[in-house]
């Protein structure tokens, strides 16, 4: 409800909500304003702490507080509003601060209208926080205006209060500190802080808005002060000084010590530690309660000293994890840290966590082992989270891009540089392809032929065996490198052979590629990868036939890519198949006299698809949806449509999570995929359904393709039928070879409207045998034999220092089915955010350039909300990083916007990207817009208009 508010600050009865003692104190102030800069009764030794705590800008729970961010975590009421800099010249006349923004408050029609933010996470009941904003007006003002803050009161199912935290009088030309204090009594549903108060016409500036906490309840004295404060311990008695008070034992017993073992266990720090012990459940350990000293929307960070104890287990994973209830009853368990804990040494767990809805109940507790195992815990922390600055692009001093980093690899000189890995022989021999592998072709362009020379790998004891050669000084780090060979094996393998190219880095193995080779031929083999974190050793290392059986290694070549090459000949390809020509074509009475008249085209959406991945506690985090719906096209629920999270126990359906967020994405016209029906690897199969003889299990799979799809019939655009069925065979191997193509026919017969979807992992990245194009060509065309409806190839794209070429490759080879791909899953990961945004780069603009790919989801954007680490777009509390930014950049630049003007013919011509279009005509007394959709199609469009 929009209270009505007449600029002599009198309110109307009927909008208030309040106690009688808070309307009491509300008019009490109005009657007497402090203006200026008075302290409003805060004495003089509680303002120089406040003056203090200013300072520390982590104590501030308003956010963008300056106005760095522009207007982000602000909304306008009502009014319209900008930022400026200091240095732009509009404050011409006040006294600015150099470097500063300001935001400026246009277009007011009424006093109430100014800038506000919702502040209901940060603040709790009992505490007094301190108001200090620095504020402005300008416009024709005769004397002086009244700026005004407030807080909005919302309580659900009762009418919208009021209460006045301060107000000062402004002279044109003038900054002025408005400040005041408040505290709440009672709780409301929402509390918003706003600034208001000039009259009609006059624009409100602002240069800075600081809330803190001043004065903490009685009981936040003693725990956690402010919640703002976010420095401090929220867990209580968290090393045990206080005995086991503030814990208990989750379904166990829990102890105090100073000692265990005979002496032999001791704390690492302090005096004591507990134990979680007579446990008889994994999920059984030692917890505390939290509620109240957590809030939502804030990154916490969680630190656990651990250690196991007894039942003669050495090694066990041990889990920090919270249970969350929220207000209607929905219940989650939200995983924080885990790591193998061991009964010789103290570990530390570290992870972070974010709550996105307020919670009415919330736990934390340590658990895992198998029963009869105890947990040790010496101390735990949960602290609000530390800003982490973001990350520098590196420096990266004479990259050489293309140079081959292994030395002889022509074989011109020997074997000289190679030295075989384990007992076997190492000869050099002749026959192998002079040219380069396609892959490295595409990444190299003109290059001098291979010798024909090769390695020949004999005498292999074990598969590990074949040829090597160090390369540590020779690897730069955050540089992407690009592997490519040719591999064959010799006589004597019964079974096809895997090939691998590999890197020890240290102690790590990591892969360079793979191929699958089976018959007396080349293959090629291209892989790709960074080494981020500087390494003591690096060696390259072929292997992978079974012992016996001899290896054949040409012309190994380990380069760095140009990416940004690359990219400008992307841009080139995708100009030819993501735009058409367009011709507006004006008729109408007045066209002759139309010549010359100025027209605006703008694009208002791309018609390739750009989504995410969604989850239902993700959507009740507002910053969080703002940015999902106002970037995204298409959404993909995370869990929600799964059996395991649709039907966990046999005959116990939830549909609720999966239907709200079918409800958010058709509010705001988002297409849907249905991911998954099935999922064919065993681990992610129920236990109920793991536990059905072979009849049952059918009738089990045709309720679920029944159920489901009738439920949701016409509601989703794509399903997965089958997930990953390059990778498990849970249901084939139980149901027969027919199931998996009989699922397909079923679901298109439950709902025909759908495109039906394989989808798998590591096709596109040269790194797995088992999923390669090829074995992913032959599983397709397989089900298209035995009548399955496949009508598009999902390529999930988890992958890791992609390389332009290799993924090109992979994207061509499919691209001879005919059908539509889609990138089903994508995520990129690196701790550094700029190399991040270069790897979400290639794959972008990879997919975008190519003729068969039809979309691309993101596999989540949001910090702490994503399978992988590393991989986020929007850091955990709403700041927008590098990655982010990236893709940000590119969907702008993958939008057409044209102007000019009607030309002789009656026409306007541009070229721009395919999706959905508005033009605007302006023609003298009216202004004329249309809509319009540019499809693919090789001539011109021609859209007719009317004037």
């Amino acid at each position: 409800m929009r209270r009505i508010w007449p600029c002599c600050f009198t309110r109307r009865v009927s909008n208030t909500h309040q106690k009688a003692e808070d309307i009491q104190r509300s008019i009490g102030t109005m009657e007497n304003p402090k203006e200026g800069n008075a302290d409003h009764g805060v004495s003089e030794k509680q303002n120089e702490s406040t003056i203090k705590s200013r300072d520390s800008l982590s104590s501030n729970i308003i956010l963008n507080h300056d106005f760095s961010r522009g207007l982000h975590s602000w909304n306008l009421n009502c009014c319209n509003g900008s930022v400026v800099s200091a240095e732009s010249g509009f404050l011409e006349g006040i006294s600015v601060k150099s470097g500063g923004n300001y935001a400026v408050i246009t277009n007011r029609k009424e006093c109430w209208q100014g800038l506000e933010q919702d502040i209901t996470s940060r603040v709790s009941l009992g505490s007094t926080y301190s108001v200090s904003a620095c504020v402005g007006v300008s416009g024709s003002l005769q004397g002086s205006a009244v700026v005004q803050a407030t807080l909005k009161l919302e309580y659900q199912g009762s009418a919208t209060s009021y209460l006045f935290i301060g107000r000062t009088s402004v002279s044109r030309e003038q900054w002025k500190k408005l400040e005041g204090t408040f505290s709440l009594s009672t709780m409301p549903d929402r509390v918003v802080f706003y600034l208001e108060g000039p009259s009609p016409g006059l624009d409100l500036l602002i240069e800075s808005v600081v809330i803190f906490c001043s004065s903490p309840t009685e009981e936040e004295s003693s725990s956690t002060r402010c919640a703002a404060a976010g420095d401090e311990n929220i867990i209580l008695n968290p090393i045990f000084e206080d005995g086991v008070n503030n814990w208990s034992g989750r379904g166990c017993k829990i102890l105090l010590h100073d000692s265990m073992g005979g002496g032999k266990i001791v704390p690492q720090s302090g005096k004591f530690f507990a134990s979680a012990t007579e446990r008889t459940q994994s999920w059984n350990g030692i917890q505390q309660e939290i509620t109240g000293r957590v809030q939502r929307k804030l990154a916490y960070e969680v630190a656990a000293v651990v250690r196991i104890f007894g039942n003669n287990v050495t090694s066990a994973d041990v889990r920090v994890t919270l249970w969350v209830q929220t207000p209607n009853l929905r219940e989650q368990y939200i995983g924080v840290a885990n790591s193998q804990a061991t009964d010789k040494d103290w570990i530390q767990l570290q992870g972070k966590f974010l709550l996105n809805a307020s919670p009415s109940r919330v736990v934390i507790y340590l658990e895992g082992p198998p029963p009869g195992t105890d947990i040790l815990v010496n101390s735990l922390v949960v602290k609000h989270a530390e800003k982490i600055p973001p990350s520098p692009p590196p420096v990266i001093e004479d990259p050489a891009f293309g140079i081959n980093t292994i030395q002889n690899s022509n074989l011109n000189d020997g074997s000289n540089g190679w030295f075989p890995l384990g007992s076997c022989t190492l000869s050099v021999a002749t026959g192998s392809p002079r040219i380069l592998p396609p892959m490295a072709r595409d990444s190299l362009g003109a290059h001098n032929p291979l010798s024909g020379r090769y390695i020949l790998v004999t005498n292999r004891t074990q598969t590990w065996m074949g040829p090597a050669q160090m390369i540590t000084d020779r690897v730069k780090l955050y540089l992407t490198y690009q592997v490519s060979a040719w591999v064959r094996i010799g006589p004597g393998a019964t079974a096809p052979q895997n090939v691998n190219v590999a890197l020890g880095v240290d102690s790590q193995w990591v892969n360079g590629g793979q191929a699958n080779v089976s018959d007396d031929r080349w293959y090629e083999i291209g892989g790709s990868f960074r080494i981020e974190k500087q390494p003591l050793k690096v060696m390259v290392y072929v292997q992978g036939p079974a012992s016996g059986v001899d290896l054949m290694v040409a012309g190994l070549q380990i380069f760095p890519v140009d990416r940004h090459a690359r990219f400008r000949h992307l841009k080139k390809e995708t100009d030819k198949i993501r735009k058409r020509d367009v011709i507006l074509k004006f008729s109408g009475s007045g066209t002759g006299t139309s010549i010359g008249t100025f027209v605006k085209v703008r694009q208002t959406q791309n018609s390739f698809g750009f989504g995410s991945c969604v989850s239902r506690t993700n959507i009740d985090n507002e910053d969080f949806v703002d940015f999902f719906v106002k970037n995204f096209n298409w959404a993909v629920f995370g869990n929600e449509l799964k059996w395991y999270w649709t039907e966990s126990q046999q005959g116990n359906f939830n549909y609720r999570d999966a239907d709200e967020l079918l409800d958010l994405c058709k509010g705001h016209n988002m297409e849907t995929r249905g991911h998954c029906i099935f999922w064919e690897v065993e681990g992610t199969v129920q236990p109920w359904v793991k536990s059905l003889n072979k009849n049952d299990l059918m009738t089990a799979v045709q309720n679920r393709l029944t159920g489901l799809l009738t439920r949701y019939k016409g509601k989703f655009r794509h399903y997965d039928v089958n997930n990953e069925m390059l990778h498990g065979s849970f249901y084939q191997d139980r149901l027969g070879k027919d199931i998996r193509a009989n699922m397909f026919k079923t679901a298109n017969q439950l709902d025909s409207s759908a495109t039906l979807f394989v989808n798998d992992y590591h096709v596109e990245d040269g790194c797995d045998t088992r999923s390669s194009p090829e074995k992913y060509i032959e599983q397709v065309t397989d089900l298209q034999k035995q009548g399955a409806p496949v009508g598009g190839i999902g390529i999930q794209g988890h992958i890791d220092s992609p390389v332009g070429p290799i993924v090109c490759s992979a994207l061509d080879k499919l691209g001879v089915l005919g059908l539509p791909i889609w990138f089903t899953e994508l995520d990129v990961s690196s701790i550094n955010e700029c190399i991040r945004a270069d790897d979400l780069e290639v794959m972008l603009r990879e997919a975008f350039a190519h003729p068969a790919v039809d979309g691309i989801m993101l596999w989540g954007f949001w910090e702490l909300f994503m399978s992988r680490n590393n991989a986020h777009l929007v850091n955990a509390e709403g700041e927008i990083n590098e990655t982010g930014w990236r893709y940000l950049a590119l969907r702008k630049e993958w939008l057409s916007h044209a102007h000019g003007h009607i030309d002789e013919q009656g026409e306007f011509m541009f070229r721009g990207f395919h999706g959905s279009y508005v033009v605007e005509i302006g023609t003298g007394s009216k202004k004329i817009s249309k809509t319009f959709v540019v499809d693919n199609g090789e001539s011109p469009l021609v859209v007719s208009i009317g004037l």
